[in-house]
C-alpha cells in the first residue's frame, strides 16, 4: 500500500491508506517522564545506488574520503553494538533487484529529491549499491549524523550514484542531499525538519501523521492521529516545532505534560518562520499531553511519541485539536450580516446543481490530500441562521458528515473543529481544493464580497 507525507518543514507528502480504524479517543500509556533521549547507541544506514554501476570503487573511495576528511570516522567490517566512537561499516550489493531493491518510479514521485526522468528511470535498472551502516554513541549524536552525510555525500558525487536514507525512505542526488541537508546545517543542532520527513495518509474518515528519520537523532517518531487534510500544514509544523524542541534537549513532565513555547526554540530558521505568522491572538505555547504511540504498517522501527490535545476544552478530539492550534498559531473568524438576494441565491442554486456530481466523486474517492468543504447553515437560537464551511469527512446519502472550520459567532454550543452534519439540500456553496492547492467553486463568494463593500443590509 502507498504511503504519503504531509508538506511542511520537513515535507509532508501524501498518498492512501485503506483499512485502518478511525482516531482512538482512548488513553494509552503516557509518554514518560524525562528526557526522550534515553538510547545508549545510535545506528542507522545510508547506501549510493549505481545507475547502474560505479564510475569508481566505492569502497576506495570511502577510504580516502574517511582519510583526508573525517579522520575520527572508523571503518570496520561490522558496526559494534555499543560502539565507543563514530563507526561505519561498508558492503557492496551486487544483485540490487534482489538483495536491495531500489524505489519504484511511483515512490519517486514524493521521495526522489533533485532527481532527472532520466534518472530515475535509470534507478529501476540499478545493478549494485553501495550500503553503509553508521553507528556512535548517543552523546555523540550530532557530530555523529553529520559524518554520516557528508561522505555519504561525497562518495555519490565521486562514484556517479544515488543516495538513500533507509529512515526517511528518500533517494537525492549528491547536489540535492548537500542543499537540502547540509548546506544550512550551521550550528551544532540543525534545523530537524531537514534530517526527517512526515507521511501522511487517510485512515477512513481523518488523516494520521508519522515522522520518519527520528531514529538517526536518537529521539522517538513523532505522530499525530485523526486530523482533517484542511489542517495538515498547521500539525506539520507542530510536529516540527515537537521534534525541534525534542532535538535541543526537551524535558517531558509526569504524565506525558509538555509545554511547549514557539519562543523558546533555540534555531532561528525553525523559531522565526513560526513567529513571523503568529495571529494577533496567538500564545505561542501549548500544552501538549505526550503519550506512546501505537506502532501501525508503513511506521518506522521506532519508538512513537503521539501528540494529545486533551488539555483543551471540547466535546470531541478534533474541536480540542482546533482549540489547541487556534491558541498555539492564532486564528480569525469574521462576519458578513447580509440579506440574500436573488443575484445570490441564483448563484447557490447553480452551485447546488453540481452537488451529486460532487457526492459521486467523494464516494468513488478523492485523491489524496484532496478536500472538499460545504458552506451550510446552522440555526442561532434566537433566531436565523449562521452560514459557516464544513469540512465533508462522510457523505451518506443527502446527510454530510464533517468538521466545522469556523468559529461560530452567534451559536455558543457549537465550536469550531466539531462533528457536524448537515443535509444536502441546505448547502449554499462548496469548495473543492486539490492536493496542489488549486480551488474550484466557492462561486457566490464573490457576490457577497461586492455585497459587503456596497454595505447591502
Amino acid at each position: 500500500m502507498a504511503r504519503g507525507i504531509l508538506v511542511g518543514a520537513a515535507s509532508i507528502a501524501i498518498v492512501a491508506l485503506v483499512g485502518c480504524s478511525s482516531a482512538d479517543e482512548s488513553s494509552p500509556a503516557v509518554f514518560p517522564a524525562g528526557s526522550p533521549m534515553t538510547t545508549e547507541a545510535i545506528r542507522f544506514q545510508h547506501a549510493v545506488y549505481y545507475l547502474p554501476a560505479p564510475a569508481r570503487d566505492p569502497v576506495a573511495v570511502l577510504e580516502s574520503t574517511v582519510l583526508r576528511e573525517h579522520p575520527g570516522l572508523e571503518i570496520r567490517e561490522e558496526v559494534p553494538g555499543l560502539p565507543e566512537g563514530l563507526t561505519v561499516s561498508a558492503d557492496i550489493v551486487e544483485d540490487v533487484a534482489t538483495d536491495y531493491t531500489a524505489p519504484d518510479l511511483e515512490s519517486l514521485r514524493y521521495f526522489g529529491h533533485g532527481l532527472t526522468r532520466e534518472q530515475a528511470q535509470a534507478l529501476q535498472q540499478s545493478t549494485s549499491a553501495l550500503v553503509l551502516d553508521f553507528a556512535h554513541p548517543s552523546a555523540r549524536v550530532w557530530q555523529g549524523l553529520r559524518t554520516a552525510n557528508e561522505p555519504t555525500e561525497t562518495i555519490a558525487r565521486e562514484t556517479g550514484g544515488l543516495l538513500w536514507d533507509e529512515e526517511t525512505r528518500e533517494v537525492f542526488t549528491p547536489d540535492a542531499c548537500h542543499e537540502e541537508r547540509l548546506a544550512s546545517w550551521t550550528g551544532t543542532v540543525p534545523d530537524v525538519s531537514t534530517q526527517v520527513t512526515i507521511h501522511a495518509y487517510k485512515k477512513e474518515e481523518y488523516v494520521r501523521a508519522v515522522t520518519l528519520g527520528m531514529l538517526k537523532l536518537g529521539l522517538p517518531d513523532v505522530v499525530i492521529d485523526g486530523f482533517s487534510w484542511s489542517s495538515s500544514r498547521t500539525m506539520g509544523h507542530l510536529v516540527n516545532l515537537l521534534g525541534q524542541a525534542m532535538a535541543e534537549g526537551a524535558v517531558f513532565g509526569v504524565g506525558g505534560e509538555y509545554a511547549l513555547d514557539i519562543h523558546a526554540i533555540q534555531h532561528p530558521d525553525v523559531r522565526d518562520p513560526r513567529v513571523e505568522s503568529l495571529g494577533e491572538n496567538a500564545t505561542a505555547q501549548a500544552r501538549l499531553m505526550l503519550r506512546k504511540g501505537t506502532w501501525e504498517e508503513g511506521d518506522p522501527l521506532n519508538r512513537l511519541i503521539e501528540i494529545g490535545f486533551d488539555a483543551y476544552p471540547g466535546p470531541d478530539v478534533h474541536a480540542r485539536q482546533d482549540a489547541m492550534l487556534s491558541s498555539l498559531f492564532g486564528a480569525e473568524d469574521s462576519i458578513k450580516r447580509i440579506a440574500h438576494t436573488d443575484e445570490l441565491l441564483e448563484a447557490s442554486e447553480r452551485v447546488r446543481a453540481k452537488l451529486p456530481a460532487l457526492r459521486a466523486d467523494f464516494l468513488a474517492g478523492l485523491a489524496p490530500g484532496e478536500l472538499i468543504q460545504v458552506k451550510a447553515p446552522f440555526p442561532i437560537p434566537e433566531g436565523g441562521s449562521e452560514w459557516m464551511w464544513v469540512e465533508v469527512t462522510a457523505w451518506e446519502g443527502r446527510t454530510i458528515k464533517g468538521l466545522l472550520k469556523n468559529e461560530p459567532f452567534d451559536i455558543p454550543d457549537l465550536h469550531a473543529g466539531q462533528v457536524v452534519e448537515v443535509d444536502e439540500e441546505d448547502v449554499f456553496d462548496y469548495i473543492r481544493q486539490g492536493p496542489d492547492g488549486s480551488r474550484e467553486g466557492n462561486e457566490t463568494a464573490e457576490i457577497i464580497a461586492k455585497m459587503s463593500s456596497e454595505g447591502a443590509p
